[in-house]
Protein backbone atom coordinates (compact mmCIF):
# COMPACT_ATOMS: atom_id res chain seq x y z
CA UNK A 1 0.00 0.00 0.00
CA UNK A 2 1.72 3.31 -0.58
CA UNK A 3 1.53 6.27 1.14
CA UNK A 4 0.09 8.21 -1.28
CA UNK A 5 -3.14 6.22 -0.85
CA UNK A 6 -2.97 5.82 3.21
CA UNK A 7 -2.20 10.18 3.10
CA UNK A 8 -5.26 9.97 0.70
CA UNK A 9 -7.58 8.57 3.11
CA UNK A 10 -6.37 10.11 6.16
CA UNK A 11 -7.06 13.66 4.50
CA UNK A 12 -10.09 12.43 3.51
CA UNK A 13 -11.26 11.30 6.45
CA UNK A 14 -10.53 14.64 8.21
CA UNK A 15 -11.97 16.95 5.74
CA UNK A 16 -15.45 14.67 6.88
CA UNK A 17 -14.48 15.10 10.56
CA UNK A 18 -14.67 19.04 9.60
CA UNK A 19 -18.06 18.70 8.04
CA UNK A 20 -20.35 16.54 10.42
CA UNK A 21 -24.04 16.63 9.13
CA UNK A 22 -27.18 15.25 10.68
CA UNK A 23 -29.82 12.92 9.68
CA UNK A 24 -30.99 11.81 5.93
CA UNK A 25 -29.57 15.30 4.55
CA UNK A 26 -25.66 15.78 4.41
CA UNK A 27 -25.76 17.66 1.15
CA UNK A 28 -21.57 18.53 1.99
CA UNK A 29 -20.61 15.41 2.68
CA UNK A 30 -22.26 14.04 -0.36
CA UNK A 31 -20.11 16.64 -2.27
CA UNK A 32 -17.19 15.14 -0.68
CA UNK A 33 -18.20 11.72 -1.75
CA UNK A 34 -18.82 12.48 -4.94
CA UNK A 35 -15.71 14.08 -5.60
CA UNK A 36 -13.76 11.55 -4.18
CA UNK A 37 -14.86 9.23 -6.63
CA UNK A 38 -15.10 10.93 -10.15
CA UNK A 39 -12.39 9.73 -11.55
CA UNK A 40 -13.46 6.15 -10.75
CA UNK A 41 -15.06 4.39 -14.28
CA UNK A 42 -18.00 3.87 -11.37
CA UNK A 43 -22.27 4.18 -12.41
CA UNK A 44 -22.91 6.61 -9.63
CA UNK A 45 -26.61 7.95 -8.51
CA UNK A 46 -27.58 9.82 -5.46
CA UNK A 47 -31.11 9.69 -3.55
CA UNK A 48 -34.14 11.04 -4.13
CA UNK A 49 -35.41 11.73 -0.32
CA UNK A 50 -31.63 11.45 1.34
CA UNK A 51 -28.35 12.83 0.58
CA UNK A 52 -27.03 9.06 -0.47
CA UNK A 53 -24.92 8.23 -2.73
CA UNK A 54 -24.90 4.46 -4.44
CA UNK A 55 -21.80 3.42 -6.50
CA UNK A 56 -21.84 0.43 -9.04
CA UNK A 57 -18.85 -0.80 -10.13
CA UNK A 58 -18.84 -3.51 -13.11
CA UNK A 59 -16.58 -6.53 -12.79
CA UNK A 60 -14.60 -6.95 -16.64
CA UNK A 61 -13.33 -10.95 -15.38
CA UNK A 62 -12.99 -13.29 -18.45
CA UNK A 63 -15.29 -15.34 -16.01
CA UNK A 64 -17.78 -13.08 -15.08
CA UNK A 65 -20.84 -14.99 -12.99
CA UNK A 66 -23.35 -12.37 -12.96
CA UNK A 67 -22.60 -12.51 -8.98
CA UNK A 68 -23.27 -8.62 -6.88
CA UNK A 69 -21.78 -7.96 -3.11
CA UNK A 70 -22.76 -4.96 -1.75
CA UNK A 71 -20.58 -2.65 0.49
CA UNK A 72 -21.64 -0.18 2.83
CA UNK A 73 -20.16 3.07 4.58
CA UNK A 74 -22.69 5.38 6.56
CA UNK A 75 -21.71 8.86 6.53
CA UNK A 76 -24.03 10.74 9.41
CA UNK A 77 -22.64 12.36 12.34
CA UNK A 78 -24.08 13.03 15.97
CA UNK A 79 -25.05 16.58 17.36
CA UNK A 80 -22.33 16.07 19.71
CA UNK A 81 -19.75 18.77 20.72
CA UNK A 82 -16.37 17.65 20.11
CA UNK A 83 -13.52 18.31 22.82
CA UNK A 84 -11.13 16.11 21.39
CA UNK A 85 -8.27 18.84 21.13
CA UNK A 86 -7.90 17.49 17.72
CA UNK A 87 -6.16 19.50 15.17
CA UNK A 88 -8.63 19.02 12.54
CA UNK A 89 -11.65 18.49 15.64
CA UNK A 90 -15.00 20.11 14.11
CA UNK A 91 -16.25 23.05 15.34
CA UNK A 92 -19.92 23.81 16.62
CA UNK A 93 -23.01 21.33 17.90
CA UNK A 94 -21.57 18.54 15.70
CA UNK A 95 -18.96 15.93 15.86
CA UNK A 96 -18.18 12.31 14.12
CA UNK A 97 -18.58 10.86 17.13
CA UNK A 98 -19.09 7.40 16.04
CA UNK A 99 -16.82 7.17 13.31
CA UNK A 100 -18.68 7.06 10.19
CA UNK A 101 -15.80 9.85 8.84
CA UNK A 102 -13.29 6.64 9.07
CA UNK A 103 -16.73 4.43 7.37
CA UNK A 104 -16.71 6.70 4.59
CA UNK A 105 -13.72 7.23 3.89
CA UNK A 106 -12.75 3.56 3.93
CA UNK A 107 -15.74 2.85 1.73
CA UNK A 108 -13.94 5.26 -0.72
CA UNK A 109 -10.77 3.33 -0.33
CA UNK A 110 -12.12 -0.16 -1.21
CA UNK A 111 -13.66 1.45 -4.19
CA UNK A 112 -10.58 2.72 -5.26
CA UNK A 113 -9.02 -0.09 -4.59
CA UNK A 114 -11.27 -2.60 -6.45
CA UNK A 115 -11.32 -0.37 -9.59
CA UNK A 116 -7.53 -0.98 -9.78
CA UNK A 117 -8.54 -4.58 -10.09
CA UNK A 118 -11.67 -4.19 -12.13
CA UNK A 119 -10.59 -6.65 -14.53
CA UNK A 120 -10.12 -9.38 -12.24
CA UNK A 121 -13.65 -8.43 -10.84
CA UNK A 122 -15.52 -11.99 -11.25
CA UNK A 123 -19.00 -9.69 -10.63
CA UNK A 124 -20.23 -6.45 -9.58
CA UNK A 125 -20.09 -4.23 -6.34
CA UNK A 126 -22.52 -1.74 -5.32
CA UNK A 127 -20.84 1.00 -2.72
CA UNK A 128 -23.57 2.13 -0.44
CA UNK A 129 -22.71 5.66 1.39
CA UNK A 130 -25.35 6.08 3.52
CA UNK A 131 -26.49 8.86 5.60
CA UNK A 132 -28.97 9.12 8.74
CA UNK A 133 -27.99 5.82 10.59
CA UNK A 134 -28.37 7.73 13.85
CA UNK A 135 -32.16 6.82 14.45
CA UNK A 136 -33.06 7.89 11.11
CA UNK A 137 -33.41 4.51 9.33
CA UNK A 138 -31.16 5.56 6.21
CA UNK A 139 -30.49 2.27 5.68
CA UNK A 140 -34.18 1.39 5.16
CA UNK A 141 -34.86 4.78 2.98
CA UNK A 142 -32.27 3.54 0.81
CA UNK A 143 -33.12 0.08 0.54
CA UNK A 144 -36.52 1.54 -0.43
CA UNK A 145 -35.20 3.59 -3.03
CA UNK A 146 -33.31 0.66 -4.23
CA UNK A 147 -30.25 0.42 -3.42
CA UNK A 148 -30.21 -3.62 -3.18
CA UNK A 149 -30.98 -3.27 -7.01
CA UNK A 150 -29.09 -1.17 -8.26
CA UNK A 151 -26.60 -3.35 -10.46
CA UNK A 152 -29.89 -4.28 -12.19
CA UNK A 153 -30.09 -7.84 -10.41
CA UNK A 154 -30.61 -8.02 -6.35
CA UNK A 155 -27.26 -8.40 -4.62
CA UNK A 156 -25.97 -11.82 -3.31
CA UNK A 157 -23.89 -10.24 -0.33
CA UNK A 158 -23.18 -7.46 1.97
CA UNK A 159 -20.57 -6.51 4.26
CA UNK A 160 -19.94 -3.26 6.37
CA UNK A 161 -18.10 -2.42 9.46
CA UNK A 162 -17.86 -0.24 12.28
CA UNK A 163 -15.04 1.04 14.23
CA UNK A 164 -14.98 1.64 18.17
CA UNK A 165 -12.42 4.10 19.78
CA UNK A 166 -12.33 2.08 22.69
CA UNK A 167 -13.30 -1.77 23.58
CA UNK A 168 -11.32 -3.40 21.19
CA UNK A 169 -7.65 -3.07 20.65
CA UNK A 170 -6.18 -0.60 17.54
CA UNK A 171 -6.29 -3.48 14.46
CA UNK A 172 -8.16 -6.14 15.62
CA UNK A 173 -11.38 -7.13 13.38
CA UNK A 174 -13.91 -9.07 15.60
CA UNK A 175 -17.63 -10.27 14.79
CA UNK A 176 -19.73 -13.29 15.43
CA UNK A 177 -22.38 -15.32 13.83
CA UNK A 178 -26.00 -14.93 14.17
CA UNK A 179 -27.47 -12.11 16.84
CA UNK A 180 -24.17 -9.20 16.88
CA UNK A 181 -25.94 -6.39 17.64
CA UNK A 182 -29.52 -5.47 19.82
CA UNK A 183 -32.47 -4.08 18.59
CA UNK A 184 -33.94 -0.79 18.95
CA UNK A 185 -36.89 0.81 20.19
CA UNK A 186 -38.13 3.98 21.70
CA UNK A 187 -40.30 4.74 24.62
CA UNK A 188 -41.85 8.28 25.11
CA UNK A 189 -44.35 8.92 28.11
CA UNK A 190 -46.01 12.09 29.04
CA UNK A 191 -47.35 12.13 32.83
CA UNK A 192 -50.30 14.84 33.42
CA UNK A 193 -51.11 16.04 36.86
CA UNK A 194 -52.26 19.29 38.57
CA UNK A 195 -49.63 22.26 38.86
CA UNK A 196 -49.21 23.71 42.16
CA UNK A 197 -46.79 25.65 45.13
CA UNK A 198 -44.26 23.44 46.16
CA UNK A 199 -44.66 24.02 49.97
CA UNK A 200 -48.65 22.38 49.04
CA UNK A 201 -47.78 18.91 47.33
CA UNK A 202 -51.10 17.82 49.05
CA UNK A 203 -53.17 20.20 47.00
CA UNK A 204 -51.19 19.37 43.34
CA UNK A 205 -50.83 16.20 42.24
CA UNK A 206 -47.18 16.26 41.22
CA UNK A 207 -46.05 14.65 37.83
CA UNK A 208 -42.48 14.83 38.88
CA UNK A 209 -42.20 11.92 41.73
CA UNK A 210 -44.99 9.82 39.31
CA UNK A 211 -42.24 9.97 36.56
CA UNK A 212 -39.30 9.32 38.90
CA UNK A 213 -41.00 6.50 40.10
CA UNK A 214 -41.61 5.20 36.65
CA UNK A 215 -37.77 5.36 35.77
CA UNK A 216 -36.87 3.26 39.25
CA UNK A 217 -39.61 0.96 38.23
CA UNK A 218 -38.44 0.00 34.48
CA UNK A 219 -35.50 -1.05 36.10
CA UNK A 220 -36.77 -3.16 38.60
CA UNK A 221 -39.34 -4.48 36.17
CA UNK A 222 -36.19 -5.96 33.98
CA UNK A 223 -34.60 -7.56 36.86
CA UNK A 224 -37.91 -9.88 37.74
CA UNK A 225 -39.60 -10.06 34.30
CA UNK A 226 -37.37 -10.58 32.02
CA UNK A 227 -34.77 -14.18 31.55
CA UNK A 228 -31.00 -12.62 32.00
CA UNK A 229 -29.70 -14.70 29.40
CA UNK A 230 -32.05 -12.82 26.80
CA UNK A 231 -30.45 -9.85 27.87
CA UNK A 232 -33.38 -6.51 27.47
CA UNK A 233 -31.82 -3.02 28.27
CA UNK A 234 -34.02 -0.07 28.70
CA UNK A 235 -32.14 3.19 29.69
CA UNK A 236 -33.70 6.92 30.55
CA UNK A 237 -32.08 9.37 28.28
CA UNK A 238 -34.02 12.17 28.59
CA UNK A 239 -36.46 13.56 31.62
CA UNK A 240 -37.94 17.04 31.35
CA UNK A 241 -40.01 19.07 34.34
CA UNK A 242 -40.66 22.39 35.70
CA UNK A 243 -39.15 25.84 35.59
CA UNK A 244 -38.80 26.82 38.97
CA UNK A 245 -38.10 24.85 42.38
CA UNK A 246 -41.05 25.67 43.97
CA UNK A 247 -43.23 25.00 41.13
CA UNK A 248 -44.85 22.18 40.85
CA UNK A 249 -45.76 21.75 37.06
CA UNK A 250 -48.51 20.51 35.24
CA UNK A 251 -46.57 17.63 33.04
CA UNK A 252 -43.17 15.73 33.15
CA UNK A 253 -41.91 13.57 30.19
CA UNK A 254 -38.99 11.20 29.77
CA UNK A 255 -37.37 9.24 26.93
CA UNK A 256 -35.88 5.87 26.96
CA UNK A 257 -34.32 4.01 24.70
CA UNK A 258 -35.21 -0.14 24.75
CA UNK A 259 -32.35 -2.94 23.43
CA UNK A 260 -33.60 -6.67 22.89
CA UNK A 261 -31.73 -9.59 21.31
CA UNK A 262 -35.13 -11.50 20.57
CA UNK A 263 -38.66 -10.62 19.12
CA UNK A 264 -39.60 -12.55 22.00
CA UNK A 265 -38.23 -10.28 24.08
CA UNK A 266 -39.23 -7.28 22.27
CA UNK A 267 -42.96 -8.34 22.20
CA UNK A 268 -42.90 -8.50 26.10
CA UNK A 269 -40.71 -4.97 26.86
CA UNK A 270 -43.52 -3.37 24.83
CA UNK A 271 -46.58 -4.62 26.55
CA UNK A 272 -44.72 -4.80 29.91
CA UNK A 273 -43.59 -0.94 29.47
CA UNK A 274 -46.97 0.63 28.59
CA UNK A 275 -48.79 -1.43 31.00
CA UNK A 276 -45.99 -0.42 34.02
CA UNK A 277 -45.93 3.37 33.51
CA UNK A 278 -50.03 3.46 32.81
CA UNK A 279 -50.33 1.61 36.00
CA UNK A 280 -48.15 3.42 38.20
CA UNK A 281 -50.08 6.64 36.64
CA UNK A 282 -53.48 5.51 37.75
CA UNK A 283 -51.76 4.49 41.33
CA UNK A 284 -51.29 8.33 41.82
CA UNK A 285 -54.60 9.50 41.04
CA UNK A 286 -52.54 11.32 37.72
CA UNK A 287 -52.83 9.93 33.74
CA UNK A 288 -49.79 8.84 31.36
CA UNK A 289 -49.33 8.95 27.63
CA UNK A 290 -46.75 6.20 26.52
CA UNK A 291 -45.92 5.70 22.78
CA UNK A 292 -43.61 2.58 22.19
CA UNK A 293 -42.03 3.31 18.65
CA UNK A 294 -39.85 0.15 17.05
CA UNK A 295 -36.36 1.49 15.84
CA UNK A 296 -33.92 -0.51 14.45
CA UNK A 297 -34.25 -4.52 14.31
CA UNK A 298 -31.51 -6.93 15.39
CA UNK A 299 -28.32 -6.97 13.63
CA UNK A 300 -28.11 -10.71 12.53
CA UNK A 301 -25.34 -12.07 10.69
CA UNK A 302 -25.29 -15.33 8.36
CA UNK A 303 -23.38 -18.08 9.61
CA UNK A 304 -21.76 -18.87 6.27
CA UNK A 305 -21.01 -15.32 5.78
CA UNK A 306 -19.34 -15.03 9.22
CA UNK A 307 -17.20 -18.20 9.09
CA UNK A 308 -16.12 -16.90 5.45
CA UNK A 309 -15.51 -13.08 6.71
CA UNK A 310 -13.57 -14.01 9.83
CA UNK A 311 -11.13 -16.61 7.06
CA UNK A 312 -10.92 -13.32 4.76
CA UNK A 313 -9.15 -11.22 7.47
CA UNK A 314 -7.36 -13.55 9.26
CA UNK A 315 -5.90 -14.33 5.86
CA UNK A 316 -4.89 -10.49 5.58
CA UNK A 317 -3.98 -9.46 9.48
CA UNK A 318 -2.92 -12.88 10.91
CA UNK A 319 -4.99 -14.64 13.37
CA UNK A 320 -3.99 -12.87 16.19
CA UNK A 321 -5.90 -9.36 14.94
CA UNK A 322 -9.15 -11.27 14.41
CA UNK A 323 -11.63 -12.20 17.25
CA UNK A 324 -14.55 -13.97 17.19
CA UNK A 325 -17.13 -12.90 20.05
CA UNK A 326 -18.76 -15.18 22.35
CA UNK A 327 -21.64 -12.55 22.62
CA UNK A 328 -23.59 -9.80 20.97
CA UNK A 329 -23.16 -6.32 22.00
CA UNK A 330 -26.38 -4.03 23.04
CA UNK A 331 -25.88 -1.69 20.31
CA UNK A 332 -27.99 -0.83 17.54
CA UNK A 333 -27.54 -0.41 13.79
CA UNK A 334 -29.49 0.03 10.56
CA UNK A 335 -26.98 -2.12 8.80
CA UNK A 336 -29.64 -4.56 10.28
CA UNK A 337 -32.10 -3.96 7.88
CA UNK A 338 -29.68 -4.94 4.98
CA UNK A 339 -28.98 -8.15 6.46
CA UNK A 340 -32.56 -8.95 7.26
CA UNK A 341 -33.24 -8.72 3.50
CA UNK A 342 -29.51 -10.30 2.33
CA UNK A 343 -26.83 -12.61 4.07
CA UNK A 344 -23.88 -10.99 4.92
CA UNK A 345 -21.68 -10.27 7.59
CA UNK A 346 -21.13 -6.85 9.61
CA UNK A 347 -17.82 -6.35 11.17
CA UNK A 348 -15.77 -4.31 13.91
CA UNK A 349 -12.41 -3.04 14.23
CA UNK A 350 -10.44 -1.18 16.37
CA UNK A 351 -9.69 2.19 15.65
CA UNK A 352 -8.62 2.58 19.65
CA UNK A 353 -5.12 5.08 20.12
CA UNK A 354 -5.08 4.39 23.31
CA UNK A 355 -5.90 1.73 25.97
CA UNK A 356 -9.55 0.32 25.18
CA UNK A 357 -10.57 -0.43 28.61
CA UNK A 358 -10.47 3.39 29.70
CA UNK A 359 -10.68 5.25 26.26
CA UNK A 360 -13.97 7.49 25.97
CA UNK A 361 -16.50 5.14 23.86
CA UNK A 362 -18.19 5.90 20.54
CA UNK A 363 -20.15 9.35 20.95
CA UNK A 364 -18.66 10.56 23.79
CA UNK A 365 -17.39 14.42 23.16
CA UNK A 366 -13.82 13.35 23.62
CA UNK A 367 -13.86 9.70 21.96
CA UNK A 368 -10.71 9.80 19.23
CA UNK A 369 -10.07 7.12 16.50
CA UNK A 370 -6.58 6.01 15.12
CA UNK A 371 -5.88 7.25 11.24
CA UNK A 372 -4.13 4.26 10.80
CA UNK A 373 -6.63 1.66 10.38
CA UNK A 374 -8.38 3.22 7.15
CA UNK A 375 -6.20 1.65 4.75
CA UNK A 376 -7.37 -1.91 6.91
CA UNK A 377 -10.74 -0.89 6.84
CA UNK A 378 -10.79 -0.65 2.57
CA UNK A 379 -8.45 -3.31 2.27
CA UNK A 380 -10.60 -5.77 4.33
CA UNK A 381 -13.86 -4.73 2.36
CA UNK A 382 -11.65 -4.72 -1.00
CA UNK A 383 -10.72 -8.32 0.00
CA UNK A 384 -14.42 -9.11 0.87
CA UNK A 385 -16.52 -7.73 -2.36
CA UNK A 386 -13.29 -9.83 -4.32
CA UNK A 387 -13.09 -13.52 -2.45
CA UNK A 388 -16.95 -12.93 -2.20
CA UNK A 389 -17.46 -12.53 -5.98
CA UNK A 390 -14.77 -15.23 -7.10
CA UNK A 391 -16.71 -18.10 -5.08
Amino acid sequence: MTATFEDELVQLRRRLHQIPELGLGLPQTQAVVLDALADLDLEVSTGQGLSSVVAVLRGRAPDRNGRTVLLRGDMDALPVVETTGEPFAATGSTMHACGHDLHTAGLVGAARLLAARVDELAGDVVFMFQPGEEGCDGAGAMIGEGVLTAAGRRVDAAYGLHVFSNMLPLGVVATRPGPLMASSSGVYVTVRGAGGHGSRPHAAADPIVVAAEMVTSLQTMITRQFDPFDPVVVTVGAFHAGTRRNIIPEIAQFEATVRTLSVASLAQIETATVRLCEHVAEAHGVSAEVRFEAEYPVTVNDAGKTSFALGVAGELFGGERVLELGDPVMGSEDFSRVLAEVPGCFLFLGACPGDPATAPGNHAPDARFDDSVLVDGARLLTELAYAELAR
